[in-house]
């Protein structure tokens, strides 16, 4: 069951009905947790639609307009606050009373950001109003979450070492935080390990968001370090394992029956389409009959604002004339991989596939199917593989993904170094290349 929040009021028969009523806020998450605050903002109950939890329409209100996004801001603000919290455990009736508190009153939970976690919770606190310098869009919900995992990690060296502070971020710090993160263990409630040792890449993704809050803070003129500046203060790096289907998997995919079971089909249609036309999961609902002009889906992506035209594929056009030329809404992202992995298994997506694992900082490699390391990004990583694959020219490939650079597109594709070979083998046999050794 999804979030909701819904705003309303109480008015109780004594009430005087030119009196004020507080409007309150109930979030909800189906059984997971069901709490109520009260704003600070004030309405008559005549100017009031508990049915709609807004204003009403019919209200002689001044500036309605502005008060109708206040309410849609303080919904925002309680959305992006939840979705930080990396423990949702601590989503409890003093949390959101606290919440609804600091967007009111934001200057009486001000950190004092001279020191290094002042500033990076100031910095999180204000990661919505920030944009991204490449597309002047505003900072995805995926990057500030980034942040917060971060910090997190960093408050949990704390407990472990010491709080540094920005005069301690030097090699010493690099060298005890990656080891702290390679050797880092979670445990349930019941003291079970269920994490542990961060992956290479994971490492580095913390290290290269520790990096974005000093140079902040350094461009502020609040860090005067710069020992973090050191070539070998780097984020570490290896090439990620992770699955695409094969052109052949996909057909097996496409052509499975789900008729008893319609919310898998359309789950396996959404994954189809990405898979033949490369876009991120975020931008399946662009594709609209109004976004297609003859053989093309014309449209702007949502995390890079660049411009791409994309070929229609016949899979695609039949799955858009199944749907009326309308796709299916799409669901959270988790929920719709959980579906996708239970889909594929069904359809027999189950190919070995061998991934290196991390325990206690050791590389531990494991054999899994495919159908389990599925994704909505692996529809994407098919897309490009397969047409790399197919002989498809690489700036071709990046004009319709939106890749930026062809560096970053050959480290996305998976191709082994068996295929390459094949690759290369079939072109010369096309071209009627043999090779022969003189008698």
């Amino acid at each position: 069951m999804a979030l909701k929040i819904k705003f309303f009021i109480r008015v109780s028969k004594k009430s005087n009905s030119k009196d004020e009523a507080t409007i309150r806020v109930r979030f909800s998450n189906g059984r997971k947790f069901d709490l109520s605050a009260v704003t600070e903002f004030q309405v008559k109950p005549d100017l009031w639609s508990n049915s709609a939890g807004t204003y009403a329409q019919r209200a002689a209100l001044t500036n309605r307009e502005k008060k109708v996004q206040d309410l849609s801001k303080l919904e925002e603000y309680i959305k992006d606050e939840y979705f930080s919290l990396t423990d949702k455990s601590k989503v409890t009736g003093e949390w959101f009373t606290e919440t609804i508190d600091k967007f009111h009153n934001p200057a009486k939970y001000k950190q004092d950001n001279t020191n290094l976690f002042g500033f990076i919770q100031n910095f999180i606190d204000n990661s919505t109003k920030r944009t991204n310098p490449d597309t002047g869009q505003p900072v995805c919900y995926k990057m500030r979450r980034e942040y917060q995992v971060t910090f997190d990690y960093l408050k949990k060296y704390a407990k472990k070492y010491s709080k540094p502070d920005f005069a301690d971020i030097d090699m010493e710090f690099y060298q005890q935080f990656v080891d702290f993160l390679r050797n880092y263990e979670e445990k349930d409630k019941d003291g079970n390990i269920i994490k542990s040792g961060l992956a290479v890449n994971t490492i580095g993704k913390k290290i290269q968001t520790l990096k974005i809050f000093l140079n902040d803070a350094t461009e502020q003129g609040i860090n005067k370090t710069m020992k973090y500046k050191s070539r070998n203060f780097k984020a570490l790096s290896e090439e990620a394992e992770n699955i695409y289907l094969t052109k052949k998997e996909l057909k097996k995919f496409y052509e499975h029956d789900f008729s008893q079971r319609p919310g898998l089909e359309r789950v396996r249609d959404l994954f189809i389409v990405a898979a033949w036309t490369g876009v991120r999961y975020s931008d399946l609902q662009q594709i609209t009959p109004e976004k297609i002009q003859g053989e093309f889906i014309l449209l702007k992506q949502k995390k890079t604002g660049k411009k791409v035209t994309i070929p229609v594929y016949n899979v695609v056009k039949e799955i858009l004339d199944k749907y009326n030329g309308k796709l299916p809404k799409t669901i959270s992202n988790q929920k719709y991989n959980d579906f996708l992995k239970e889909a594929a298994q069904i359809a027999k997506i189950n190919s070995v596939f061998v991934k290196t694992t991390y325990k206690k900082g050791m590389r531990v490699e494991k054999n899994y199917p495919k159908h389990e390391l599925m994704s909505s990004h692996t529809a994407r990583r098919s897309f490009c593989t397969n047409a790399y694959k197919d002989g498809v020219p690489t700036l071709s490939i990046m004009a319709i993904s939106g890749h930026r650079t062809e560096k970053a597109f050959l480290k996305y594709i998976k191709v082994s170094g068996e295929e390459h070979a094949k690759k290369v083998l079939d072109m010369w046999q096309k071209n009627g290349e043999h090779l022969s050794i003189a008698k």
